[in-house]
């Protein structure tokens, strides 16, 4: 009995070794969906180039789901390494496994600050000038697991029209991502949608960052044919995870690329974030409470 039992143990602890080498040898990263995915894969392409000698691996692979939720699950299930969350899509994960992933990063804005806005846009000859004259119509959300584009709206929204959203707008509908969703305002299957902006620069470029920037940058957007209706108040900006049972030397090696990222390959660091940012800063879930708060009080996980 005690030779089985010991060869149980040794077989175990080879399996793990494997695991553990397997690991070692690949990092897999997740890109959430929302924009077209031949440009999402080109975005990221550039870390497999200097990130697998960084950190020790033999490849970086890239997973572009369909949705948040895709992203998500692949965290979750611990089949992905890291990914670049929305603060509401990290909640969810807090709130269903609060240590499968450890937050460590955040962009910081050209202003300093670390945050960003939910913006409600409409087209410019739709009439509408600002979030009210909305009552009876449809309002698009851009992803159900989104912070700008549904949770924050969802929760800040009352207080400027009166009363609850379904109640204020005569329907509601998710766009499928940031990108669809102003695409299906655009082609008037929305009369407004929530997108995300920095908020800062210029609205005819899209501001500094944000959907509207790259869209803008892609030239799949003209930002004359939009008009702003709402801001919400400040969001954190969401942060860069990594699944916490990774080994402690691949996490240190990948943080420390990433804050070096902005010095050491620019054109990179703005293809994967998407405008201009300073760079990163460091976060952990504190950072995250006042979202993961109101994702458990309005949507329960």
């Amino acid at each position: 009995m005690l030779k089985k039992a010991l060869f149980s143990a040794v077989a175990l602890f080879a399996l793990v070794g494997h695991v553990q080498a397997e690991d070692l040898k690949e990092f897999r990263v997740g890109i959430l969906g929302g924009e077209n995915e031949a440009d999402r894969l080109r975005n990221f392409q550039c870390l497999s180039e200097s990130l697998p000698k960084a950190i020790g691996v033999e490849k970086v692979s890239f997973f572009p789901a369909a949705d948040y939720d895709g992203v998500i699950q692949g965290l979750l299930g611990g089949t992905l390494d890291y990914a670049e969350l929305g603060a509401s899509g990290y909640a969810k994960i807090f709130l269903a496994k609060a240590d499968a992933v450890e937050p460590i990063l955040t962009t910081e804005q050209t202003d300093g600050s670390t945050g960003y806005y939910s913006i409600m846009v409409a087209r410019k000859d739709s009439g509408f000038t600002k979030v009210t004259d909305l009552k009876g119509k449809k309002l698009g959300f851009a992803d159900p697991d989104s912070t700008s584009g549904y949770l924050i709206p969802s929760v800040t929204l009352p207080e400027t029209i009166g009363m609850p959203v379904k109640e204020f707008f005569g329907s509601t509908g998710f766009g499928g991502g940031h990108e669809n969703l102003v695409l299906e305002v655009l082609k008037g299957t929305f009369d407004a949608g929530t997108t995300f902006g920095s908020g800062i620069g210029e609205f005819k470029d899209g501001y500094t960052s944000g959907n509207l920037r790259k869209m803008v940058e892609k030239g799949v957007l003209d930002m004359n044919d939009l008009v702003e209706l709402w801001r919400s108040p400040l969001i954190p900006n969401g942060p860069i995870v990594v699944r916490s049972s990774l080994n402690d030397d691949m996490k240190a090696k990948f943080k420390q690329f990433m804050l070096d990222l902005p010095k050491t390959d620019a054109a990179c660091f703005a293809a994967i974030e998407g405008g201009d940012f300073k760079g990163f800063v460091e976060v952990n879930s504190d950072f995250y409470k006042p979202i993961i708060d109101a994702r458990k009080s309005t949507i329960g996980g």
